[in-house]
């Protein structure tokens, strides 16, 4: 027992965290990536507006952040035509999955989500105590049907899926999605991850209804945008859904920089949709690349691609282990039976050529 006044569930839970950082591992390695290609990040960055803005914003990042969010959300709700009330921002949709956790859970609440799916929002869900029930993937995708099973099942009062999934790339149509959410229990919200949504095909979104208290999106401009590690993201609910976030967010968690930096990206569509064409082409890249070598790409929706490595996790482990070892930094899936795979993120088309040399390097040595 520790001699600090931690909560009871502090002194449980296990000291991790959901990832283990590429810098993390050059520092133990001793030496950088060549290839950084493994966190889903966009090589491509963000526009060139939004880098004018965010240096302009610099000079004046000795005041806080509006911590309204002010003219962001308002940029948001003409985007896609409702009102800034049902939009709510914050630290990246990891930062808004810690206050939906906190809004929604404490010890013994039931939440679903899929085996092996993205981490994260079980990390905050268990930090509030929450009892976790998982549903296993069926073909590489998270189950629909299973998901709401288990949720009437539990009763749970949270559901969580990505669509686009990750770390399989995997989707669903929004109609498929939307009538999944209709099958939950009273009371039950589904947490709807939509990281990866622009580089979906049209449909994959179920339209957005902000009459609908069930779903609880969650965007960001992460990916697609460019913006990793600006840590902005928002949420789109009901209005009595959003205006609860205010009772316990971090108000000015978002700076002055990664506002300016949003609300020009936001803008600039033109930029938006030629990183998802470049990305669409480095997801084909690396399809190539795994047929080349006798793997099998699974098709995907997201700015990634996961390669059936052909065997097992021992496998898949090793192949990874091996371009970590050339400077290739990759991960894979930690569940069987999507652990079988790696995960290579779009990257430059010189990243690629480095990936694709070390994977034939590899295997031949396997």
């Amino acid at each position: 027992m520790s001699d600090f006044p931690f909560r009871p569930l502090i002194e449980v839970l296990p000291a991790t965290v959901p990832f283990v950082g590429p810098e993390a591992q050059e520092r133990a390695r001793g030496r950088p990536f060549k290839a950084r290609i493994g966190a889903n990040e966009s090589v491509f960055g963000p526009s060139p507006k939004a880098i004018a803005a965010m240096e302009r914003a610099a000079s004046e990042v000795w005041m806080y952040g509006d911590p309204e969010n002010h003219d962001l959300r308002a940029a948001l709700a003409s985007h896609y035509g409702i009102a800034p009330g049902n939009i709510v921002v914050g630290e990246g949709i990891d930062g808004l999955f810690h206050v939906a956790a906190q809004l929604f859970i404490e010890p013994g609440v039931a939440v679903v989500t899929s085996e092996g799916g993205y981490p994260t929002f079980n990390y905050q869900i268990a930090g509030q105590g929450g009892t976790i029930h998982t549903v296993p993937f069926t073909d590489d995708r998270e189950d629909l049907e299973g998901l709401a099973a288990k949720a009437r099942e539990v009763g749970a009062r949270l559901v969580y899926l990505a669509n686009p999934d990750n770390p399989m790339g995997t989707w669903w149509d929004g109609a498929a999605v939307r009538h999944m959410a209709t099958e939950l229990p009273e009371g039950c919200i589904l947490c709807l991850d939509e990281a990866y949504i622009d580089f979906a095909p049209e449909g994959t979104a179920p339209p957005i209804d902000t009459s609908d208290p069930k779903i609880l999106r969650f965007r960001t401009f992460s990916k697609a945008y460019g913006m990793a590690g600006a840590r902005i993201g928002y949420a789109i609910g009901a209005e009595e859904l959003i205006k609860a976030f205010d009772k316990v967010r971090n108000h000015f968690g978002v700076n002055r920089i990664a506002q300016a930096g949003a609300l020009a990206a936001l803008v600039d569509q033109t930029y938006l949709r030629d990183v998802v064409a470049r990305t669409a082409a480095a997801r084909e890249q690396i399809t190539e690349i795994a047929a080349q070598n006798g793997l099998t790409a699974l098709p995907s929706a997201t700015n990634f691609v996961a390669i059936d490595c052909g065997g097992d996790q021992a496998r898949a482990k090793a192949i990874l282990e091996g371009l970590l070892e050339r400077d290739v930094f990759v991960r894979m899936p930690w569940v069987a039976p999507q652990n079988r795979c790696i995960r290579v993120s779009a990257g430059t088309p010189e990243d690629l050529d480095l990936f694709g040399k070390a994977l034939a390097e590899v295997l031949r040595e396997l």
